[in-house]
């Protein structure tokens, strides 16, 4: 195994430092309002040190989500292992998981629409490859879960997956954060009663 050179060891500690302020700024304020000076800024480091590394603001963004795509990807393997939770249940972890990601600060929240961000991500090929991967197994999981009883066979697999996504920033949990009357814990168990058994009241 090559052994990384100092100068390398270096660069990859600075990026990674980059990304984690990157996405914590992203959770703050968005992409709109972030700025690059504030990232470099929030690092330590020189702007031309920070264009090393990343050549532009959309850059920057798509870098941080393939970071938490990665971390998704992870999170859906260990899920996978688990051979005695049922697809309803795997669905809700990864549910739960996103909120708890969320509510630590460190969701990225991107705008819906913007082309130059939207166009920096369908073209980086490691964005685009890991969202697919996270997509298709959250599919299978679905799909599962309407043919054994445990989501409504009626709705569009497709609708089922964006609603998940949508939780991954969902303004409901920062709202109810500040809101400070209840715990995380309490917030996540609430969104995810909502989110799979929705607002009417149980049948007596």
């Amino acid at each position: 195994m090559a052994r990384v050179s100092f100068r390398d060891q270096v660069l990859r500690v600075r990026e990674e430092a980059i990304l984690t302020s990157v996405n914590r700024l992203l959770a703050e304020k968005g992409f709109d309002v972030m700025t690059v000076d504030e990232v470099a800024a929030d690092v330590g480091i020189a702007k031309a040190s920070l264009y090393k590394h990343f050549s532009s603001k959309e850059e920057l963004a798509a870098a941080a989500m393939v970071r938490v795509l990665d971390r998704a990807l992870g999170q859906l393997g260990a899920l996978m292992a688990d051979k005695a939770a049922s697809e309803l249940d795997q669905l809700k972890a990864v549910a739960r998981w996103t909120m708890q990601v969320q509510l630590a600060g460190e969701m990225p929240s991107l705008p819906a629409q913007n082309s130059a961000l939207r166009s920096a991500l369908i073209t980086n090929r490691a964005y685009v490859d890991r969202l697919t991967q996270v997509s298709e197994q959250l599919g299978v999981w679905i799909v599962a879960a309407q043919q054994n009883g445990g989501l409504n066979p009626q709705l569009p697999p497709e609708v089922m997956l964006y609603t998940l996504f949508a939780r991954a920033c969902d303004p409901v949990l920062g709202l109810l954060k500040a809101g400070g009357n209840y715990s995380d814990e309490q917030i996540i168990e609430m969104l995810l009663t909502t989110c799979f058994d929705g607002l009417a009241s149980a049948p007596a």
